[in-house]
């Protein structure tokens, strides 16, 4: 990409994520740091100014952005009924799949006990309206229709 006369003396990372708004200003960095962005086709810095004319290269890797898959992981269910269900989510269990837990997570298990959920948290996260942190353990109510 080319640098436009409205970006001059911009910061580089704050005009990559105004030209790539799919990636965050820390994903930006870390793309930066790693050596993956090049201005005229030497490595940068995230605190430099670019320059009109400037040419701009960015290695992005494309995610995976898997649907979640049922997994026969054992799910401690402590009431179900037509609407929701509750279970109580152990400690160590992430909530949904994300970067670097593709499988293992609640979702998973929910998928293989639970024929239905809703697709109120989305594709990847079907019937869960909240969420535990990976180390916390505790009970979590997930919906498993819309209505």
């Amino acid at each position: 990409m080319t640098v436009p006369d409205d970006s001059e003396g911009v910061r580089l990372d704050r005009f990559l994520v105004s030209v790539l708004p799919d990636q965050s200003r820390s994903q930006i960095q870390r793309l930066i740091n790693e050596g993956q962005v090049r201005v005229a086709g030497r490595e940068a810095k995230s605190n430099q100014p670019v320059k009109t004319g400037q040419d701009i290269t960015v290695d992005v890797v494309a995610p995976v952005d898997p649907v979640p898959r049922p997994e026969p992981l054992p799910l401690p269910i402590l009431y179900q009924d037509h609407d929701v269900i509750v279970v109580d989510k152990p400690a160590g269990m992430v909530v949904h799949p994300a970067a670097g837990h593709a499988s293992g997570t609640l979702v998973n298990a929910l998928l293989h006990h639970v024929d239905d959920l809703s697709g109120i948290g989305g594709e990847k996260r079907p019937g869960i309206v909240h969420r535990l942190d990976r180390g916390t353990s505790g009970v979590m109510v997930v919906a498993k229709h819309d209505a």
